[in-house]
Protein backbone atom coordinates (compact mmCIF):
# COMPACT_ATOMS: atom_id res chain seq x y z
CA UNK A 1 0.00 0.00 0.00
CA UNK A 2 2.71 2.25 1.30
CA UNK A 3 5.67 2.50 -1.62
CA UNK A 4 9.14 3.74 -0.31
CA UNK A 5 10.42 4.10 -3.91
CA UNK A 6 7.42 6.36 -4.59
CA UNK A 7 7.37 7.95 -1.19
CA UNK A 8 10.91 8.72 -0.61
CA UNK A 9 13.58 8.06 -3.00
CA UNK A 10 12.17 8.95 -6.67
CA UNK A 11 11.33 12.56 -4.92
CA UNK A 12 15.05 12.67 -3.45
CA UNK A 13 16.45 11.28 -6.67
CA UNK A 14 14.36 14.24 -8.27
CA UNK A 15 16.13 16.94 -6.46
CA UNK A 16 19.44 15.45 -6.99
CA UNK A 17 18.96 15.25 -10.59
CA UNK A 18 16.89 18.32 -11.51
CA UNK A 19 18.08 20.75 -8.90
CA UNK A 20 21.57 19.66 -8.83
CA UNK A 21 22.94 23.30 -7.70
CA UNK A 22 20.47 23.80 -5.35
CA UNK A 23 21.64 23.82 -1.24
CA UNK A 24 20.42 20.39 0.37
CA UNK A 25 22.49 20.64 4.04
CA UNK A 26 23.87 23.21 5.89
CA UNK A 27 26.70 21.51 7.85
CA UNK A 28 29.29 23.30 10.66
CA UNK A 29 27.93 26.81 8.57
CA UNK A 30 29.16 24.86 5.23
CA UNK A 31 26.57 24.28 2.64
CA UNK A 32 26.05 21.45 0.12
CA UNK A 33 24.59 21.07 -3.24
CA UNK A 34 22.25 18.24 -3.85
CA UNK A 35 24.85 17.61 -6.44
CA UNK A 36 27.67 16.96 -3.72
CA UNK A 37 24.49 14.35 -1.80
CA UNK A 38 24.02 12.19 -4.66
CA UNK A 39 27.97 12.13 -5.73
CA UNK A 40 28.62 11.05 -1.95
CA UNK A 41 25.62 8.56 -2.12
CA UNK A 42 26.87 7.50 -5.49
CA UNK A 43 30.85 6.58 -4.02
CA UNK A 44 29.53 4.80 -0.55
CA UNK A 45 27.22 2.79 -2.74
CA UNK A 46 30.09 1.75 -5.16
CA UNK A 47 32.27 0.91 -2.22
CA UNK A 48 29.24 -1.81 -1.16
CA UNK A 49 29.00 -2.73 -4.74
CA UNK A 50 32.53 -3.80 -5.29
CA UNK A 51 33.23 -5.06 -1.99
CA UNK A 52 29.53 -7.23 -2.11
CA UNK A 53 28.64 -6.27 1.20
CA UNK A 54 25.53 -8.54 1.92
CA UNK A 55 24.90 -8.05 5.10
CA UNK A 56 21.58 -6.50 5.46
CA UNK A 57 21.96 -4.68 8.87
CA UNK A 58 24.95 -1.93 8.64
CA UNK A 59 26.19 -0.09 11.81
CA UNK A 60 26.58 3.81 11.37
CA UNK A 61 28.30 5.90 13.83
CA UNK A 62 26.22 9.05 13.76
CA UNK A 63 28.54 12.15 12.90
CA UNK A 64 26.95 15.35 11.63
CA UNK A 65 28.52 15.57 7.91
CA UNK A 66 27.28 14.67 4.95
CA UNK A 67 29.13 11.43 4.18
CA UNK A 68 27.19 10.00 6.99
CA UNK A 69 23.59 11.50 5.75
CA UNK A 70 24.64 10.07 2.46
CA UNK A 71 25.03 6.69 3.98
CA UNK A 72 21.94 6.51 4.54
CA UNK A 73 20.12 6.71 1.44
CA UNK A 74 23.55 4.65 -0.17
CA UNK A 75 22.24 1.82 2.01
CA UNK A 76 19.05 1.95 1.70
CA UNK A 77 19.25 2.12 -2.32
CA UNK A 78 21.33 -1.34 -2.07
CA UNK A 79 18.36 -2.46 0.11
CA UNK A 80 20.18 -2.53 3.40
CA UNK A 81 19.31 -0.87 7.05
CA UNK A 82 20.79 1.17 9.03
CA UNK A 83 21.57 1.14 12.97
CA UNK A 84 23.15 3.82 14.26
CA UNK A 85 25.87 4.38 16.89
CA UNK A 86 26.32 7.69 19.17
CA UNK A 87 29.86 9.08 18.43
CA UNK A 88 29.86 10.40 22.00
CA UNK A 89 28.05 7.82 24.15
CA UNK A 90 29.76 5.11 26.00
CA UNK A 91 31.84 2.62 23.81
CA UNK A 92 30.65 -0.31 25.66
CA UNK A 93 27.20 0.69 25.18
CA UNK A 94 27.72 1.19 21.50
CA UNK A 95 29.40 -2.33 21.70
CA UNK A 96 26.09 -3.92 23.26
CA UNK A 97 24.21 -2.41 20.18
CA UNK A 98 27.24 -3.73 18.09
CA UNK A 99 26.45 -7.47 19.69
CA UNK A 100 22.64 -7.79 19.72
CA UNK A 101 22.63 -7.36 16.12
CA UNK A 102 25.76 -9.12 14.94
CA UNK A 103 27.07 -6.50 13.23
CA UNK A 104 30.18 -6.74 10.76
CA UNK A 105 30.55 -3.57 9.24
CA UNK A 106 30.62 -0.12 10.24
CA UNK A 107 30.33 3.21 8.34
CA UNK A 108 32.16 5.55 10.02
CA UNK A 109 33.07 9.35 8.32
CA UNK A 110 35.20 9.92 11.66
CA UNK A 111 38.72 10.50 11.00
CA UNK A 112 39.81 8.22 13.53
CA UNK A 113 36.90 5.62 14.47
CA UNK A 114 36.42 3.81 18.14
CA UNK A 115 36.04 0.48 16.73
CA UNK A 116 38.44 -2.07 16.07
CA UNK A 117 36.78 -5.88 16.37
CA UNK A 118 34.48 -4.87 13.51
CA UNK A 119 34.99 -4.16 9.68
CA UNK A 120 34.81 0.01 9.71
CA UNK A 121 34.43 1.52 6.11
CA UNK A 122 36.01 4.80 6.22
CA UNK A 123 33.26 6.75 4.12
CA UNK A 124 35.18 10.33 4.34
CA UNK A 125 38.05 8.30 2.21
CA UNK A 126 35.88 7.15 -0.63
CA UNK A 127 35.99 8.52 -4.09
CA UNK A 128 33.07 9.62 -6.39
CA UNK A 129 33.88 8.25 -9.81
CA UNK A 130 30.39 8.01 -11.41
CA UNK A 131 26.63 7.96 -10.66
CA UNK A 132 24.71 5.15 -8.89
CA UNK A 133 21.11 6.30 -7.66
CA UNK A 134 19.27 3.43 -9.03
CA UNK A 135 16.63 2.10 -6.92
CA UNK A 136 17.03 -2.17 -6.84
CA UNK A 137 13.77 -3.90 -8.15
CA UNK A 138 13.72 -6.40 -6.09
CA UNK A 139 13.09 -4.51 -2.23
CA UNK A 140 10.61 -5.47 -0.77
CA UNK A 141 8.79 -2.51 1.37
CA UNK A 142 8.46 -4.88 4.30
CA UNK A 143 11.72 -4.85 4.15
CA UNK A 144 13.70 -2.92 7.31
CA UNK A 145 14.85 0.84 6.86
CA UNK A 146 16.76 0.84 10.68
CA UNK A 147 16.95 -0.16 13.68
CA UNK A 148 16.77 2.76 16.94
CA UNK A 149 17.98 1.32 20.16
CA UNK A 150 16.19 3.13 23.01
CA UNK A 151 16.78 2.56 27.02
CA UNK A 152 15.88 -1.25 28.97
CA UNK A 153 16.22 -1.68 32.54
CA UNK A 154 17.94 -4.59 32.19
CA UNK A 155 21.24 -2.41 30.89
CA UNK A 156 20.68 -3.77 27.86
CA UNK A 157 19.38 -1.16 24.95
CA UNK A 158 16.16 -2.53 22.72
CA UNK A 159 16.41 -1.98 19.19
CA UNK A 160 13.32 -1.31 17.63
CA UNK A 161 12.63 -2.25 13.66
CA UNK A 162 11.22 0.28 11.35
CA UNK A 163 10.14 -1.18 7.68
CA UNK A 164 10.18 1.06 4.69
CA UNK A 165 6.77 0.62 4.42
CA UNK A 166 6.39 2.10 8.01
CA UNK A 167 8.50 5.25 7.07
CA UNK A 168 6.48 5.35 4.05
CA UNK A 169 3.28 5.44 5.75
CA UNK A 170 4.61 8.11 8.40
CA UNK A 171 5.53 10.65 5.17
CA UNK A 172 2.30 10.30 3.85
CA UNK A 173 0.51 10.90 7.41
CA UNK A 174 2.99 13.92 7.80
CA UNK A 175 2.28 15.79 5.04
CA UNK A 176 -1.19 15.43 5.50
CA UNK A 177 -0.93 17.02 9.02
CA UNK A 178 -1.13 20.54 6.60
CA UNK A 179 2.35 20.86 6.72
CA UNK A 180 4.10 21.82 3.19
CA UNK A 181 7.68 22.33 2.35
CA UNK A 182 9.24 23.32 -0.76
CA UNK A 183 12.71 24.40 -2.53
CA UNK A 184 12.65 27.63 -1.17
CA UNK A 185 12.35 26.53 2.62
CA UNK A 186 15.16 26.25 5.20
CA UNK A 187 14.61 23.45 7.43
CA UNK A 188 16.34 22.81 11.07
CA UNK A 189 17.14 19.40 11.96
CA UNK A 190 18.71 19.55 15.61
CA UNK A 191 18.05 15.88 16.47
CA UNK A 192 20.82 13.23 16.91
CA UNK A 193 20.48 10.54 14.33
CA UNK A 194 20.25 8.41 17.28
CA UNK A 195 17.27 9.81 17.72
CA UNK A 196 13.60 8.95 15.02
CA UNK A 197 12.82 12.49 14.96
CA UNK A 198 15.97 13.58 12.95
CA UNK A 199 14.41 11.53 10.00
CA UNK A 200 11.37 13.48 9.83
CA UNK A 201 13.37 16.35 9.31
CA UNK A 202 15.82 15.80 6.98
CA UNK A 203 13.17 13.48 4.73
CA UNK A 204 10.71 16.23 4.84
CA UNK A 205 13.16 18.85 3.52
CA UNK A 206 15.55 16.31 1.37
CA UNK A 207 12.31 14.85 -0.55
CA UNK A 208 11.33 18.71 -0.85
CA UNK A 209 14.46 20.00 -2.17
CA UNK A 210 14.58 22.43 0.65
CA UNK A 211 17.91 23.05 3.12
CA UNK A 212 18.23 21.39 6.08
CA UNK A 213 20.67 22.70 8.66
CA UNK A 214 22.06 20.87 10.97
CA UNK A 215 23.61 21.77 14.95
CA UNK A 216 27.16 20.02 15.10
CA UNK A 217 27.74 17.96 17.75
CA UNK A 218 29.65 19.85 20.69
CA UNK A 219 27.65 22.83 20.66
CA UNK A 220 25.20 24.39 22.89
CA UNK A 221 22.40 23.39 20.85
CA UNK A 222 19.90 26.36 21.60
CA UNK A 223 22.32 29.06 21.28
CA UNK A 224 23.03 27.91 18.01
CA UNK A 225 19.53 26.68 17.36
CA UNK A 226 19.03 30.75 17.99
CA UNK A 227 21.62 31.81 15.57
CA UNK A 228 20.89 29.63 12.78
CA UNK A 229 17.12 31.13 12.80
CA UNK A 230 18.21 34.75 13.27
CA UNK A 231 21.43 34.47 10.96
CA UNK A 232 19.60 31.47 8.36
CA UNK A 233 16.08 32.53 8.65
CA UNK A 234 15.19 29.39 8.62
CA UNK A 235 11.25 28.53 7.72
CA UNK A 236 10.59 25.42 9.06
CA UNK A 237 11.98 24.12 12.87
CA UNK A 238 11.44 21.12 14.77
CA UNK A 239 12.24 20.99 18.84
CA UNK A 240 11.73 19.92 21.83
CA UNK A 241 9.25 22.47 24.07
CA UNK A 242 12.86 22.50 26.41
CA UNK A 243 14.87 23.83 23.61
CA UNK A 244 12.51 26.77 23.13
CA UNK A 245 12.25 27.17 26.98
CA UNK A 246 15.79 27.30 27.27
CA UNK A 247 15.61 30.49 24.06
CA UNK A 248 12.92 32.20 25.76
CA UNK A 249 14.93 34.84 27.42
CA UNK A 250 16.26 35.14 24.08
CA UNK A 251 12.96 35.76 22.10
CA UNK A 252 13.07 39.10 21.73
CA UNK A 253 16.52 39.02 20.51
CA UNK A 254 15.80 36.76 17.73
CA UNK A 255 14.15 37.74 14.32
CA UNK A 256 11.85 34.59 14.21
CA UNK A 257 9.55 36.57 11.41
CA UNK A 258 11.19 33.64 8.94
CA UNK A 259 9.61 30.77 10.67
CA UNK A 260 6.54 29.63 9.07
CA UNK A 261 6.23 26.07 11.04
CA UNK A 262 6.76 25.34 14.46
CA UNK A 263 7.06 21.54 15.61
CA UNK A 264 7.80 20.68 18.75
CA UNK A 265 7.89 17.32 19.47
CA UNK A 266 9.39 14.24 22.07
CA UNK A 267 8.30 15.38 25.25
CA UNK A 268 5.30 17.34 26.60
CA UNK A 269 4.32 21.08 25.36
CA UNK A 270 3.62 23.45 28.07
CA UNK A 271 0.43 25.71 27.38
CA UNK A 272 2.30 28.58 28.84
CA UNK A 273 5.67 28.83 27.05
CA UNK A 274 3.75 28.73 23.61
CA UNK A 275 1.30 31.43 24.42
CA UNK A 276 4.76 33.03 24.98
CA UNK A 277 5.80 31.90 21.71
CA UNK A 278 3.15 33.21 20.18
CA UNK A 279 3.51 36.85 21.13
CA UNK A 280 7.50 36.82 19.54
CA UNK A 281 6.70 34.52 16.46
CA UNK A 282 3.74 36.51 14.89
CA UNK A 283 4.08 34.38 11.32
CA UNK A 284 4.48 31.00 12.99
CA UNK A 285 1.94 28.04 13.12
CA UNK A 286 2.79 25.35 15.72
CA UNK A 287 2.12 21.93 15.62
CA UNK A 288 2.43 19.92 18.78
CA UNK A 289 3.13 15.94 17.49
CA UNK A 290 3.39 13.31 19.39
CA UNK A 291 4.39 9.70 18.90
CA UNK A 292 6.81 7.15 20.26
CA UNK A 293 9.54 4.98 18.48
CA UNK A 294 7.63 2.09 18.01
CA UNK A 295 4.85 3.86 15.86
CA UNK A 296 7.34 5.74 13.60
CA UNK A 297 8.02 8.98 14.93
CA UNK A 298 4.96 10.61 15.68
CA UNK A 299 1.38 8.90 15.48
CA UNK A 300 -0.69 12.14 16.97
CA UNK A 301 -0.51 15.58 16.23
CA UNK A 302 -2.93 18.89 17.48
CA UNK A 303 -2.27 22.73 15.62
CA UNK A 304 -2.30 25.26 18.09
CA UNK A 305 -5.15 28.11 17.40
CA UNK A 306 -3.25 31.70 18.66
CA UNK A 307 -6.58 33.47 18.42
CA UNK A 308 -8.58 30.68 20.28
CA UNK A 309 -8.11 28.73 23.53
CA UNK A 310 -5.74 25.41 22.66
CA UNK A 311 -6.68 22.20 24.93
CA UNK A 312 -5.32 21.44 27.68
CA UNK A 313 -4.72 19.38 30.98
CA UNK A 314 -2.55 20.37 34.07
CA UNK A 315 -0.51 23.02 31.76
CA UNK A 316 0.15 20.64 29.01
CA UNK A 317 -1.27 20.90 25.53
CA UNK A 318 -3.65 18.28 23.89
CA UNK A 319 -1.39 15.22 21.55
CA UNK A 320 -4.61 15.86 19.68
CA UNK A 321 -6.00 13.15 17.00
CA UNK A 322 -4.57 10.14 15.42
CA UNK A 323 -2.56 10.86 12.26
CA UNK A 324 -3.91 9.39 8.74
CA UNK A 325 -2.45 6.13 8.55
CA UNK A 326 -2.78 5.31 12.57
CA UNK A 327 -5.38 4.03 14.85
CA UNK A 328 -5.53 4.85 18.58
CA UNK A 329 -7.68 3.77 20.71
CA UNK A 330 -7.64 3.88 24.87
CA UNK A 331 -7.94 1.09 26.97
CA UNK A 332 -7.95 -0.10 30.90
CA UNK A 333 -5.91 -2.57 32.40
CA UNK A 334 -8.14 -5.70 30.26
CA UNK A 335 -7.51 -4.02 26.96
CA UNK A 336 -11.31 -2.63 26.91
CA UNK A 337 -11.90 0.81 25.48
CA UNK A 338 -12.92 2.85 27.94
CA UNK A 339 -15.58 6.29 27.83
CA UNK A 340 -14.60 9.58 26.72
CA UNK A 341 -13.26 11.11 29.74
CA UNK A 342 -12.36 8.45 31.48
CA UNK A 343 -8.37 8.00 31.64
CA UNK A 344 -6.50 5.28 30.41
CA UNK A 345 -3.38 3.31 28.14
CA UNK A 346 -2.86 4.54 25.18
CA UNK A 347 -2.49 1.93 22.25
CA UNK A 348 -2.05 3.10 18.49
CA UNK A 349 -2.42 0.43 15.71
CA UNK A 350 -2.01 1.14 11.70
CA UNK A 351 0.78 0.72 9.08
CA UNK A 352 3.43 3.35 10.95
CA UNK A 353 3.36 0.26 14.26
CA UNK A 354 7.01 -1.43 14.15
CA UNK A 355 7.48 -4.70 13.13
CA UNK A 356 8.55 -5.16 16.79
CA UNK A 357 11.81 -4.98 18.64
CA UNK A 358 14.88 -6.83 17.63
CA UNK A 359 14.99 -10.75 18.95
CA UNK A 360 12.99 -9.82 21.81
CA UNK A 361 10.10 -11.86 21.99
CA UNK A 362 9.42 -11.37 25.95
CA UNK A 363 8.99 -7.46 25.24
CA UNK A 364 7.24 -8.20 22.19
CA UNK A 365 3.96 -10.37 23.48
CA UNK A 366 4.52 -7.71 25.98
CA UNK A 367 4.08 -4.77 24.37
CA UNK A 368 1.53 -5.69 21.51
CA UNK A 369 -1.69 -7.32 21.20
CA UNK A 370 -4.57 -7.87 18.74
CA UNK A 371 -8.19 -6.36 19.65
CA UNK A 372 -11.03 -6.14 16.97
CA UNK A 373 -12.12 -3.11 16.53
CA UNK A 374 -14.72 -1.87 14.06
CA UNK A 375 -14.93 -5.90 12.37
CA UNK A 376 -11.21 -5.71 12.03
CA UNK A 377 -8.33 -7.05 13.81
CA UNK A 378 -5.46 -4.98 14.64
CA UNK A 379 -2.45 -4.86 15.93
CA UNK A 380 -1.82 -2.75 18.90
CA UNK A 381 1.31 -1.30 20.79
CA UNK A 382 0.91 -0.37 24.15
CA UNK A 383 2.34 2.93 24.60
CA UNK A 384 2.51 3.11 28.17
CA UNK A 385 1.01 6.85 28.24
CA UNK A 386 -2.11 7.72 30.66
CA UNK A 387 -4.50 9.62 28.19
CA UNK A 388 -8.31 10.14 28.35
CA UNK A 389 -10.36 11.17 24.82
CA UNK A 390 -12.31 14.53 24.70
CA UNK A 391 -15.87 13.40 23.18
CA UNK A 392 -14.62 15.63 19.88
CA UNK A 393 -11.22 13.23 19.42
CA UNK A 394 -9.13 15.20 21.20
CA UNK A 395 -6.42 13.18 23.00
CA UNK A 396 -5.33 14.63 26.53
CA UNK A 397 -2.05 13.47 27.72
CA UNK A 398 -1.62 12.57 31.66
CA UNK A 399 2.09 11.32 32.21
CA UNK A 400 4.01 8.07 31.79
CA UNK A 401 2.14 4.71 33.19
CA UNK A 402 5.81 3.09 34.29
CA UNK A 403 8.64 4.27 35.02
CA UNK A 404 9.62 5.98 32.14
CA UNK A 405 10.52 9.43 31.37
CA UNK A 406 11.66 12.05 28.32
CA UNK A 407 14.91 13.41 28.51
CA UNK A 408 16.36 16.03 26.25
CA UNK A 409 13.39 14.15 23.92
CA UNK A 410 15.30 10.74 24.70
CA UNK A 411 12.95 8.42 26.28
CA UNK A 412 14.40 6.72 29.09
CA UNK A 413 14.20 3.93 31.71
CA UNK A 414 14.31 5.16 35.44
CA UNK A 415 15.14 1.29 35.82
CA UNK A 416 18.21 1.32 33.40
CA UNK A 417 20.36 4.02 35.78
CA UNK A 418 19.69 1.82 38.78
CA UNK A 419 20.95 -0.89 37.35
CA UNK A 420 24.00 0.46 36.37
CA UNK A 421 23.95 2.47 40.12
CA UNK A 422 23.67 -0.89 41.94
CA UNK A 423 25.70 -2.83 39.76
CA UNK A 424 28.72 -0.97 41.00
CA UNK A 425 27.50 -0.62 44.43
CA UNK A 426 26.67 -4.23 44.84
CA UNK A 427 24.01 -4.64 47.98
CA UNK A 428 23.38 -0.80 48.34
CA UNK A 429 20.12 -0.01 47.10
CA UNK A 430 19.77 3.24 44.74
CA UNK A 431 16.45 4.35 42.87
CA UNK A 432 16.28 7.24 40.37
CA UNK A 433 13.76 9.98 40.52
CA UNK A 434 13.03 12.55 37.62
CA UNK A 435 12.43 15.84 38.73
CA UNK A 436 11.54 18.95 36.85
CA UNK A 437 14.21 22.07 37.40
CA UNK A 438 13.22 25.75 37.59
CA UNK A 439 13.64 26.23 33.77
CA UNK A 440 11.03 23.51 33.36
CA UNK A 441 13.42 20.73 32.14
CA UNK A 442 13.37 17.23 33.61
CA UNK A 443 17.14 15.81 35.17
CA UNK A 444 17.56 12.82 37.27
CA UNK A 445 17.99 12.75 41.24
CA UNK A 446 19.69 9.44 42.51
CA UNK A 447 18.74 8.48 46.08
CA UNK A 448 21.06 6.08 47.41
CA UNK A 449 20.95 4.14 51.01
CA UNK A 450 24.09 4.87 52.48
CA UNK A 451 25.66 7.20 54.38
CA UNK A 452 27.51 10.16 52.80
CA UNK A 453 30.92 8.94 50.63
CA UNK A 454 32.44 10.59 47.99
CA UNK A 455 30.84 9.46 44.73
CA UNK A 456 33.63 10.12 42.14
CA UNK A 457 33.80 6.36 41.21
CA UNK A 458 30.03 6.09 41.05
CA UNK A 459 29.69 8.63 38.41
CA UNK A 460 32.64 7.55 36.67
CA UNK A 461 30.87 4.43 36.40
CA UNK A 462 27.47 5.41 35.21
CA UNK A 463 29.22 8.06 32.66
CA UNK A 464 31.43 4.59 31.36
CA UNK A 465 27.78 2.93 30.37
CA UNK A 466 25.17 5.58 30.26
CA UNK A 467 24.77 8.54 27.43
CA UNK A 468 25.44 12.07 29.10
CA UNK A 469 21.60 12.60 29.23
CA UNK A 470 20.73 9.75 32.01
CA UNK A 471 23.26 10.57 34.10
CA UNK A 472 22.00 12.53 37.33
CA UNK A 473 22.39 15.61 38.11
CA UNK A 474 21.99 15.07 41.81
CA UNK A 475 23.01 12.72 44.19
CA UNK A 476 20.98 12.15 47.62
CA UNK A 477 22.13 9.87 50.72
CA UNK A 478 19.83 8.74 53.07
CA UNK A 479 20.30 5.89 55.65
CA UNK A 480 17.22 4.36 54.95
CA UNK A 481 14.72 4.52 51.87
CA UNK A 482 10.93 5.55 52.85
CA UNK A 483 8.78 2.56 52.49
CA UNK A 484 4.60 3.41 51.70
CA UNK A 485 2.18 0.92 53.02
CA UNK A 486 2.64 -1.66 50.07
CA UNK A 487 5.84 -2.32 51.36
CA UNK A 488 7.47 -0.40 48.20
CA UNK A 489 9.95 2.27 48.16
CA UNK A 490 7.76 5.74 48.65
CA UNK A 491 8.70 7.49 45.39
CA UNK A 492 6.39 10.15 46.49
CA UNK A 493 8.24 10.85 49.51
CA UNK A 494 11.38 10.75 47.63
CA UNK A 495 10.37 13.44 44.95
CA UNK A 496 8.78 15.54 48.14
CA UNK A 497 12.64 15.69 49.56
CA UNK A 498 13.54 17.32 46.21
CA UNK A 499 10.66 19.81 45.95
CA UNK A 500 12.41 20.98 49.88
CA UNK A 501 15.80 20.42 48.93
Amino acid sequence: MFNFKNTIIDPLLDQIRNNSQNKSFCINREFFTYKELGESISKIRQYIIEKNIDDKLIGLVANDDLDTYASIFALWLEGKAYVPLHPNQPLERCMKIVEQVSINYIFDSSQKTRYTENFVVNTRSLHYTRELLEYKDDILDSELAYILFTSGSTGDPKGVTMSRENISAFMDSFWDSGITVNSDDKCLQCFDLTFDVSIQCYLSALTKGACCYTVPHGEIKYLYVSNLIDEHKLTVVVMAPSMLRYMEPYFNEIDVSSIKYCILTAEACPLNLIEKWFTYAKNVQVFDFYGPTEATIYCTYYKLNRNAKNKSVNGIVSIGNPMKNVHAIIVNENNEIVDFGEKGELCVAGAQITPGYYRNKERNDTSFFYKNVDGKDCRFYRTGDLCYQEPEGNIMYIGRIDNQVKIQGYRVELGEIEFYARQYLDKINAVAIAFENSVRTIEICLFIESKEFDKTELSKHLSNNLPAYMLPSVYYFLEKLPINNSEKIDKIKLKKLIENA
